[in-house]
């Protein structure tokens, strides 16, 4: 991996981040990060992998009559006509334990593009080697060998320590003992800090993670169907969420947020992060025709809907970037309509119980300045349902 057919696909995509970033921004990304998984690496064959090779100006080398990867091709700039943008990579549990060659390839080829000289490439167009210069040097006068300093400076791959999975950033949600995007960053932080690539697999590498993440000019996170969206699992808003969080704490200033749709084979289409949840939550989460057909799965529904409001509130959290009418629109949807209220009421109070108190928790902390007397009426429905649940307990009423 990537396969061929894979590699057009990333390479497009990556293009067309370039194309946004610069509509948007008036500039490239000079550094990019990248949330890489691995079920959806073996369904599309690489493509995330591929848009990162892609963006650092390199490609694999395929064998002859074959989709097996053998090696990489560092693409001069006659070819790609535009600099080298920086990746780093954080890759899943699952990832790392099922391509571990692919982490290797791409390690290989990092270190390929900060090896080639300045007459050949000038740091404008090669800020890979630029970036690597600088931190080796660093790396140098406060002790480190030469080796050890350039393996520090060219670290892009990481993940969680060996043995270890996830991210780190529901739990601190879910507790609700955080009081800013500090404590989601931190969360983050500590989980991914292991660096991945040859001659280290899962080295503590807190600094070159930082480091790394403190330069991004851009966040992305691609998605290959349509079966999911980014409010129907937690991972989403984790991954791109937690990587986000930790480059507003510390760069102190947001990094661009995408949203890759490789749901199109061919045809990736690239929205801000803002856009795609303002998306999902107009198509499906307040569709009446979504919760005619959540209804007819009784508990289940329920708590299909109680997720979908847990996933709005993390990336509110993370990102910001849902909309006060969003956060609207979805308490009418839920709580305010009566026929909805009763269902989750019915099938799952519990869950009824977690949407509000979502609710009123987005409002304490900033993330939703509601309007009108939303506050008072989510409060008046959980009082009714605490009242109910003295009368009959728990379970579905």
């Amino acid at each position: 991996m990537p396969t061929p057919t894979a590699y057009a696909m990333g390479a497009a995509a990556a293009e067309r981040v370039i194309e946004r970033h610069l509509q948007d921004h008036g500039e490239m990304p000079g550094a990019v990060g990248l949330s890489v998984w691995g079920t959806s690496t073996m369904r599309t064959g690489g493509e995330d992998v591929a848009q990162a090779f892609a963006l650092l100006g390199v490609r694999p080398k395929w064998a002859d009559g074959s989709a097996r990867v053998i090696d990489i091709e560092v693409l001069p700039m006659a070819i790609r006509n535009r600099p080298r943008v920086d990746v780093t990579l954080r890759v899943s549990g699952f990832f790392r334990d099922a391509f571990p060659n692919v982490i290797d390839l791409f390690d290989t080829a990092v270190r390929a593009v900060a090896a080639i000289s300045e007459a050949d490439e000038p740091d404008d167009v090669n800020p890979i080697r630029a970036r690597v210069q600088r931190e080796a040097a660093e790396a140098r006068a406060a002790g480190r060998s030469e080796d050890d300093a350039q393996r520090q400076a060219t670290w892009r791959v990481f993940g969680p320590r060996p043995g270890g999975y996830g991210v780190g950033v529901q739990e601190v949600l879910n507790s609700g003992r955080w009081q800013d995007g500090t404590d989601i960053a931190q969360a983050y932080l500590q989980a991914g800090a292991f660096a991945y690539g040859q001659g280290g697999h899962g080295a503590a590498a807190r600094q070159p993670f930082e480091q790394r993440l403190a330069r991004l000019d851009a966040v992305l996170h691609n998605q290959d169907n349509r079966e999911h969206d980014v409010l129907d699992a937690a991972d989403h808003a984790q991954f791109q969420g937690g990587m986000a969080a930790a480059v507003q704490h510390l760069a102190g200033a947001p990094a661009a947020l995408y949203h890759g749709d490789f749901s199109v084979p061919g045809s990736p289409r690239i929205r801000t992060l803002r856009e795609e949840v303002a998306r999902v939550v107009r198509a499906r989460a307040v569709n009446p025709k979504w919760l005619d057909g959540v209804r007819r799965h009784g508990y289940k529904g329920a708590s299909e809907i109680a997720t979908t409001v847990d996933n709005l509130f993390a990336y509110g959290a993370t990102t910001g970037v849902v909309g006060d009418h969003q956060y609207a629109l979805v308490a009418d949807a839920y709580l305010h309509d009566d026929a909805t209220r009763e269902f989750l009421q019915q099938h799952n109070p519990l869950a009824l119980r977690g949407i509000g108190e979502r609710l009123l928790d987005a409002m304490q902390r900033g993330l939703w300045q509601a309007p009108g007397d939303h506050r008072e009426r989510i409060e008046h429905h959980l009082l009714a349902l605490e009242r109910r649940l003295e009368e009959h307990g728990e379970g579905p009423l």
